[in-house]
């Protein structure tokens, strides 16, 4: 998938969802669009461009997640969430 792509805002619940993994720093499972799944540490919620990321720390580096490319993510304290669009 192009990161060119035109950017999907993600329904209103999930982003508070993400917020709230962002403020305890939760360790999430994550599966994205493309079939990757990793464990990451949840860490900010940016904006560049009319586009929304996720920040994350993963094997000690800190990557960025469009949010329209995030299929679901899940942790034991906010269960499994399928991230659907505005």
């Amino acid at each position: 998938m192009s990161m060119n792509e035109t950017y999907q805002p993600i329904n209103c619940d999930d982003y508070d969802n993400l917020e709230l993994a962002c403020q305890h720093h939760l360790l999430l499972t994550l599966e994205l669009k493309d079939g990757e799944v990793l464990k990451a540490k949840a860490a900010d919620l940016v904006s560049r461009k009319n586009v929304e990321y996720l920040v994350v720390e993963a094997s000690g580096a800190n990557r960025e997640l469009r949010l329209d490319k995030i299929t679901s993510f899940s942790h034991p304290d906010i269960g499994t969430v399928v991230v659907s669009e505005s």
